[in-house]
């Protein structure tokens, strides 16, 4: 006869997937809620300021989709450079790949939007509506004038962060001063007013409806965050050897004395845990290593007279070993392949050429012109990727006797491109074939550094 399965009933906390229950989170004081608000404020000084900074006449960092043009501070991107773009983010991946190997999700934890934005909607919940306790009374409480006014200040407060937060990430894209500009006018239409409607509510339903949700069901990271740790990556840890039995106790009271460990089992790591989840058992998918639960435990070990740390960061391999390995093959590899990324980047973003030229050869195949030459009409798109204007001068070469006929000097403003017609012309006695390879080549007069070829063919009878 087989063995039966046993069957275990969950507890209500542990449905949480599967029932639509609202976390209220509890306020807390402590080190890492300090250090994530002097984070959060250096993220959002960055992303709200940087958008209204001003280079050389210009947004500092404006991706002009319009234009195909994408200005970082000095520097102008265009499509031809796209795989410069996408080394970043890919840098970007690695070096996330590289910090949770090290600390586990300290960026979900510290940097995410999702979460960054999370916690600011939590604080604008608890100025409205109270603490947890109120929180919970007043989504308990009948419909009234009170409920109605609480209610409608948060959702409104939400709604103006949320907006605030569009405008922001659209500036990015449109010029953000046009863009605040139209709004306040009502003249915002077209792209930009969908963007800005759009990122407003996705912010809005994110941050303040949907919250953990969003990590628990629709961000991969949680999902294999578990390929990236090892037993000595730093994680959001229960001392379970210390703070088992649990049991509660009067102040004071050593643990000793009563027969359990340090936990008092008073639930305040569960209350301040955004994600709502139980750290003491065990490392779990949904943890994002926020540290609240770290700053909640310490504030009730420091009344009971205990030692802090009874929940910190720390690693598998120290609380069962008592020792962590820093420099370990899977830490160093990352970091390695990470710097040999960023080193092949800075030396593709300096070898980058500020100019490039392309050629194109008119339909025509070939004409005699006034002095009975033999001439060939080009389309050459001259594009100057600098911040200042340059003159070029173009020559040809591949032939005996090709030259260009009229001038060739041409001036591009700076981040522009221009489309100029340039004829070759060759005497008839030095063409023998019906065809010749080329090259048209770009030279800055005030910068013979600065230069750019392109290939070609000439074209004329067999005499």
């Amino acid at each position: 006869m087989s063995e039966l399965i046993p069957v275990h009933n969950l507890p209500s906390e542990s449905m949480r997937f599967f029932t639509p229950a609202k976390i209220h989170t509890r306020s807390f004081t402590g080190y890492f809620r300090r250090l994530r608000i002097l984070g959060v404020l250096s993220l959002f000084i960055l992303f709200f300021g940087t958008a209204w900074m001003d280079w050389n006449g210009r947004q500092a960092v404006l991706w002009d989709l319009s234009k195909s043009k994408f200005h970082i501070f000095g520097s102008t991107f265009w499509p031809q450079d796209f795989i410069l773009l996408s080394a970043i983010l890919i840098i970007c991946a690695f070096g996330l790949f590289f910090i949770t190997v090290l600390a586990g999700r300290v960026w979900c934890g510290y940097s995410c939007p999702q979460s960054v934005w999370t916690w600011i909607f939590m604080w604008v919940e608890k100025v409205t509506e109270g603490d947890r306790n109120q929180r919970v009374r007043l989504d308990k409480a009948a419909f009234s004038a009170n409920k109605l006014l609480r209610r409608a200040a948060k959702h409104g407060l939400w709604l103006l962060i949320s907006l605030v937060t569009a405008l922001a990430f659209v500036g990015y894209f449109t010029p953000i001063r046009e863009l605040v500009t139209d709004l306040a006018t009502f003249k915002l239409q077209g792209w930009p007013l969908f963007w800005t409607f759009f990122f407003t509510i996705a912010t809005y339903l994110n941050a303040g409806w949907l919250r953990e949700k969003v990590c628990f069901h629709m961000c991969p990271y949680g999902r294999f965050q578990s390929t990236m740790l090892d037993a000595d990556s730093l994680v959001v840890s229960y001392d379970s050897a210390r703070g088992e039995n649990r049991g509660p106790r009067k102040k004071g009271v050593s643990p000793s004395q009563v027969n359990l460990g340090d936990c008092i089992d008073c639930y305040m790591c569960v209350q301040v845990c955004p994600t709502g989840i139980d750290i003491r058992d065990g490392l779990q998918m949904e943890c994002i290593g926020c540290a609240a639960c770290i700053d909640a435990c310490d504030s009730i070990m420091d009344k009971m007279g205990y030692e802090q740390g009874l929940i910190r960061y720390t690693s598998e391999r120290e609380l069962s070993e008592g020792k962590r390995q820093i420099i370990r093959p899977r830490l160093v590899s990352f970091a390695v392949v990470l710097l040999t990324m960023i080193a092949l980047f800075l030396w593709a973003l300096s070898a980058r050429s500020l100019v490039t030229l392309d050629v194109e050869k008119d339909r025509s195949l070939y004409q005699f012109n006034a002095d009975n030459e033999i001439e060939n009409t080009y389309i050459l798109k001259i594009l100057n990727k600098s911040q200042i204007p340059h003159t070029f001068a173009v020559t040809a070469s591949g032939l005996e006797g090709l030259g260009i006929t009229g001038s060739n000097i041409v001036e591009v403003d700076a981040g522009s491109m221009v489309e100029v017609f340039v004829s070759l012309a060759v005497p008839p006695e030095n063409i023998h074939e019906r065809s010749y390879k080329i090259q048209l080549n770009l030279t800055a007069t005030d910068d013979s550094n600065i230069q750019a070829n392109s290939a070609s063919i000439f074209t004329g009878p067999v005499f």
